[in-house]
């Protein structure tokens, strides 16, 4: 947990994927069209993945896939349904001007 948290605060924006999950390709895409440069960490390249990946799993309350993992300021906001909801609803945005990764 201690390297993902790590991890986690090098960027405003940090996203823990899967290379093979399409969920986590539609939230990098959107990070990637709102002007976000996030840090992608693909779980299944990193010799430690695994085990990230089950601290990940353990952050998020041991439901639900793992991947995709957005932090964002940080601080892990959530997983797919969480991001797209935030977007939908015109929070993400400003959440992402917080935590410095947009200057619109």
């Amino acid at each position: 947990m201690d390297r993902v948290m790590k991890l986690a605060s090098e960027r405003a924006v940090v996203v823990f994927t899967l290379s093979s999950c399409c969920m986590c390709h539609t939230v990098t895409k959107l990070m990637q069209d709102l002007s976000v440069n996030a840090l992608v960490i693909e779980l299944d390249s990193d010799p430690r993945g695994k085990e990230m990946e089950r601290a990940l799993l353990k952050m998020l309350g041991g439901r639900g896939p793992a991947v995709p993992a957005v932090f964002i300021g940080g601080k892990l906001v959530g997983g797919t349904n969480r991001i797209m909801s935030l977007h939908l609803s015109g929070e993400l945005v400003p959440m992402l001007k917080n935590a410095g990764a947009l200057w619109l």
